[in-house]
């Protein structure tokens, strides 16, 4: 996808100064980045706004997720087919108008429908900012400066995400925090059809939208199946049928996947034991991790009583902490091995995950947010980029990019289906009740789970995870842009 040699560019009479191309494509990541955190320090205020229940505020976050995961991997191939600069004017301004039916929602519905449009608008959007950026930059120092301050903003787009969100709410509503893409996604759009030049890939393949549909309806129906278990129980027709539509969709997913000549997902790619190994960490490491930042934010708010502002300065310094993970990460890959900087990391987040476990209805900022906060992101981290160099490592040169989009979507689902079950075990321990104690207990389980999910990734990746990557590759520079993307990914969510 983003071979220099497949790219054609249509004809242009002035080309933009690069430096535009460059600031063009950070800003749509940093948005696309941005909602997946921004939103986070809302929930509290969206619920009381709209009336929304448990089950409704973990969709808030689910729905935009599952539509970004479901649909990342067709985003880039549209893009490949159609045009870089076609997909993230379409991307954008789905994004764009979501956002603004989100802000003016006026039903719990109706958000949750917007949440996921913009899951689908970002989707499209993500891939193409970094393809626009790699066709206008050449070769070299610059293009690696590029793709350097490309990850720099798409990591501070999650770490600023709880902080903006913090101040919009407080100074306005919980409306701003979508309503604030509006004008913003107005002027990139702007400034994108008057400057990007269009490129695409001469690969005329067509696109797996059927794969597409299946895998995000089917994680879609699996994730409500569970989400129903609190309140219907494990063999209420709702749930048994939601959990057994869910499971036949993804099926058929692997069935369709199998049988197109150009599938989503190519099912043998799975054989590498690389991809296969580092995929599967990635899917557990997201089912523990993704979740960290809801029920943190809810903690702060709920029991602690935090106003927004408070709850999103308090989570920076977590925010921050990936950030020096994922750039302390490849450092330590040259002297430890792909293999133990991610069992380090994975490791590191348990011992965050295991001392917020032990939190309390008065819980000190320093030893209850801020401490166990930076281990479970610094523990983020370390482990994304060594999984994304393996999982790169193991792909033939022409399938890199399709690997790194297939390690950020693993990441991403994983985290979809944790979160619904981690806001299952949370409500069916505090038994509904929102009293303060009933709430922190609940929490405390969740992060109890997630240490028990985490210490396992570390034995499977132990085991699983080969010890080299494979011959004549470079993992640390082929992981650069799919490690940036985890990582932002792990600092929002």
């Amino acid at each position: 996808m983003l071979e220099a040699a497949d790219v054609t560019r249509a004809p242009r009479r002035t080309a933009p100064p690069t430096w535009l191309v460059v600031a063009l494509a950070c800003a749509g990541q940093f948005l696309v980045v941005l909602d997946v955190s921004v939103v986070n320090v809302a929930l509290p205020s969206m619920r009381a706004g709209l009336g929304l229940d448990a089950q409704g505020l973990q969709w808030v976050v689910n729905a935009y997720a599952i539509a970004f995961a479901g649909f990342m991997l067709l985003g880039g191939r549209a893009g490949d087919l159609y045009g870089r600069k076609r997909m993230f004017l379409v991307g954008l301004g789905l994004f764009t108008l979501a956002s603004l039916g989100g802000g003016l929602a006026q039903q719990d519905w109706q958000l949750l429908l917007a949440r996921a449009v913009q899951g689908l608008g970002a989707a499209v959007l993500a891939p193409s900012t970094l393809t626009i950026l790699t066709a206008a930059v050449p070769e070299g120092a610059a293009r690696a400066r590029a793709i350097g301050t490309w990850t720099a903003v798409g990591a501070g787009g999650g770490a600023a995400g709880g902080l903006v969100g913090g101040v919009l709410v407080d100074v306005l509503s919980w409306r701003w925090v979508l309503l604030i893409n509006v004008p913003v996604g107005a002027v990139v759009l702007a400034g994108a059809v008057l400057w990007l030049a269009e490129s695409r890939a001469g690969d005329r393949r067509r696109l797996d939208l059927p794969g597409a549909v299946l895998v995000t309806v089917g994680l879609a129906t699996l994730a409500y199946g569970i989400s129903q278990t609190e309140a219907a129980g494990w063999t209420a027709t709702a749930t048994v049928v939601s959990l057994l539509a869910g499971l036949a969709m993804l099926g058929a997913f692997l069935a369709v996947e199998a049988r197109t000549a150009a599938p989503l997902m190519p099912l043998g790619l799975l054989r590498v034991r690389a991809v296969a190994s580092a995929n599967v960490a990635m899917l557990l490491s997201g089912l523990a991790m993704f979740c960290m930042w809801f029920f943190m934010t809810l903690y702060a708010q709920n029991v602690l009583h935090y106003t927004p502002l408070e709850a999103g300065l308090a989570l920076v310094p977590s925010s921050l902490a990936v950030i020096v993970g994922s750039k302390l990460a490849p450092r330590l890959m040259r002297h430890m091995g792909e293999r133990y900087v991610a069992v380090t990391g994975s490791l590191v987040a348990a011992a965050g995950f295991g001392w917020q476990s032990t939190l309390g209805v008065q819980g000190a900022y320093l030893t209850s947010i801020m401490v166990p906060g930076i281990l479970m992101m610094l523990g983020a981290g370390l482990a994304a980029t060594p999984l994304a160099a393996l999982a790169t490592s193991g792909a033939r040169p022409g399938e890199a990019g399709l690997v790194s989009g297939l390690v950020n979507t693993s990441r991403t689902m994983g985290g979809s289906l944790g979160l619904a079950v981690m806001s299952t075990i949370a409500a069916a321990r505090s038994g509904g009740s929102g009293a303060p104690q009933a709430l922190t207990d609940g929490y405390a389980l969740v992060f109890r789970t997630s240490t028990g999910v985490l210490l396992a990734g570390a034995v499977l990746m132990l085991v699983w995870l080969p010890r080299r990557p494979a011959a004549g590759s470079s993992p640390v520079s082929s992981a650069s842009s799919s490690s940036s993307t985890s990582s932002a990914n792990s600092s929002g969510s």
